[in-house]
């Protein structure tokens, strides 16, 4: 009786591993064929009907790359493709029994990455092949620059969200927010540029996709001082609507910190925040102190600039809440630069979609970011920067003796009463003896 038993179980799971077999084996088309170009690769994706397995291989004299796609057929025009500013020469296409076969002839030697993609919202089965410039990141190892330069200046990283086969939301009128929120970085960006002792530097200057690891890497590689998330919210219920702005959570901290913790062999020249200091030669105490000196330094300064940037959207726009929120974003989570992450408005709501295409909306938004940077790093600029040594010329100082009042001290410095009690950061006029006061450039 249990052999019997035993004998329609094992009949039960062939069948089951058979039809799991089968379900795989299903023929995948290849519906349509997408080119991405960025600065550092090329990034072909493959819409497929359904999941299919793929090998990858390169092969040179000359150089191609070959992916073979099992049980699929091709439906797209590989014709189509715009290959002018890629490495690849052509795309070919043919079948070996039902496998289908795509050679890439390439210009030069590349770096092939593969992946496949599930589903979502926007997208069915996807076969993702990347071209990694191999020139550039030979060249991107070789380049670092020392950040303590005396007289530089004040770098921010500006994000851009989404970008290329990631659209990220659609809005009214199929409005996208990578193209909205790339407007935006590329405006702040000239903003600051313009700005003596400024310059801003774009994660993605295109229509292509960045990894959120790789944004942080970008800040990071170009030895930002701040890093600035662009984004626009997206919500079921179309009337959501409202501008925001995030900083770090606690939690999102404290679990990041743990993760460069747990890697810190690999992390040679990080925590630029405490002076380029390197984790990898550090005993765990010491290394955790580190980090959390660089994280709270970070944090404090995301918080400031959070705060301002806030007030400045709200002269001009519904905010979603009356105060800068907290999440555990990966895009803020860099230990040693204040980071923040700036959601443009609902592009969901109809309204605010609307606005966020224009130009002129679009200015608003980068300039209220822009004073938000700018008036932080004019209280409190980097150490070695021209922002700090300008301050520092134009700052005198003077020693409060008996007698003296603060309208006094101002009329004798010829400045006003109102901007001696603002660089000293008082909140009346009451000083004693001995206590040393800045007074502001004239």
């Amino acid at each position: 009786m249990r052999i019997a038993k035993l004998q329609q179980v094992v009949r039960w799971l062939f069948c089951v591993v058979l039809f799991s077999s089968c379900s795989l084996l299903q023929a995948a088309d290849v519906n349509k064929v997408r080119m991405w170009i960025a600065p550092d690769h090329a990034r072909l994706v493959f819409d497929l009907s359904g999941p299919s397995a793929h090998k990858v291989f390169t092969l040179n004299n000359p150089e191609r790359i070959v992916m073979d796609v099992e049980n699929a057929k091709l439906n797209a025009d590989l014709s189509l493709l715009d290959l002018g500013k890629s490495p690849v020469e052509r795309v070919r296409s043919g079948k070996n029994g039902k496998t289908l076969r795509l050679v890439l002839d390439l210009k030069h030697a590349v770096r092939p990455k593969s992946f496949e993609l599930k589903p979502n919202q926007k997208y069915g089965h996807r076969l993702v092949l990347d071209l990694y410039e191999k020139e550039s990141l030979a060249k991107a190892k070789k380049t670092s620059k020392p950040k303590a330069v005396a007289g530089r200046d004040i770098i921010v990283a500006i994000d851009a969200g989404h970008g290329g086969d990631d659209p990220g939301a659609i809005g009214s009128g199929r409005v996208r927010e990578k193209d909205v929120v790339l407007a935006i970085a590329k405006e702040l960006k000239r903003r600051l540029d313009q700005t003596p002792g400024y310059k801003g530097k774009l994660t993605r200057t295109g229509d292509y996709y960045v990894s959120l690891r790789g944004r942080t890497s970008a800040a990071r590689k170009h030895n930002a001082d701040l890093f600035v998330s662009i984004h626009a919210d997206a919500f079921k219920d179309h009337r959501a609507r409202g501008a925001s702005v995030w900083v770090l959570s606690s939690r999102g901290a404290s679990s990041e910190m743990g993760r460069w913790l747990a890697r810190k062999e690999n992390s040679a020249d990080l925590i630029g925040g405490v002076g380029s200091v390197s984790l990898d030669d550090k005993d765990n105490v010491l290394a955790s102190v580190l980090l959390d000196m660089s994280m709270t330094a970070s944090r404090e300064d995301s918080r400031s600039i959070a705060k301002g940037i806030h007030g400045n959207i709200k002269r001009f726009a519904r905010m979603h809440k009356s105060h800068v929120e907290q999440a555990g974003f990966v895009v803020l989570k860099s230990p040693d630069i204040p980071s923040i992450l700036v959601e443009t408005g609902f592009i969901s709501n109809p309204g605010e979609a609307a606005k966020l295409k224009t130009r002129s909306y679009q200015k608003k938004m980068a300039d209220a970011v822009y004073k938000g940077v700018t008036q932080h790093f004019e209280r409190k600029p980097p150490a070695l920067t021209y922002v700090a040594q300008r301050k520092a010329k134009n700052n005198r100082s003077y020693k409060v003796v008996r007698g003296d009042t603060l309208s006094v001290i101002a009329s004798k410095n010829g400045v006003s009463l109102t901007s001696l009690r603002k660089v000293n950061r008082l909140q009346g006029d009451r000083i004693t003896i001995g206590q040393v006061l800045q007074i502001p450039a004239s």
